[in-house]
């Protein structure tokens, strides 16, 4: 029987048949269908890590610059902003505009280049806490910029919340 079928093959070749049995079609695909059920969930776990590094170091860059930014006005170099400031900046947008140096007419200094993007949200919308605020406040009460997080609220891969970083 072995040997028939052996004979069929050779002879459907000889004469220009070619192609892949319904067999033969249906383990590739069973072979496709494994490997992509394992890369997926890896290819996504790698894009959600990606994020959560892109956030972390957009979060400490501008706590960076909003620490900066009160070392110079606690030294007196930059203007308090406001009475209820206690050296922190009103918002933001005053790190990326920058604060007019005290005696150096026209000078300004800048804190970030840019507000980034929130990679969780895609929104340039972050959370704020002025230091009158609550330490777990979600709404900012507006005096000054003491602390920002994301307005994520995803679980993060290390089973933390995003807006508690």
């Amino acid at each position: 029987m072995f040997v028939g079928a052996m004979e069929k093959r050779r002879a459907r070749r000889q004469s220009g048949e070619t192609g892949l049995t319904l067999v033969e079609m249906l383990v590739t695909l069973a072979v496709i269908l494994i490997l992509v059920s394992v890369i997926v969930p890896g290819a996504n776990f790698a894009v959600k890590r990606e994020k959560e590094l892109t956030l972390r170091r957009d979060l400490r860059m501008m706590r960076h610059a909003i620490d900066e930014y009160k070392k110079f006005c606690d030294a007196g170099a930059i203007q308090k902003e406001g009475v209820d400031s206690d050296c922190y900046p009103p918002d933001l947008d005053i790190l990326v505009e920058g604060v007019e140096r005290v005696g150096a007419l026209g000078q300004k200094m800048k804190f970030l280049r840019r507000i980034p993007l929130d990679p969780m949200t895609k929104t340039y919308d972050w959370g704020k806490r002025s230091l009158q605020d609550e330490i777990d406040s979600t709404s900012w009460g507006g005096e000054n910029v003491f602390d920002i997080y994301t307005n994520h609220q995803g679980t993060a891969l290390d089973g933390s919340q995003y807006n508690e970083w």
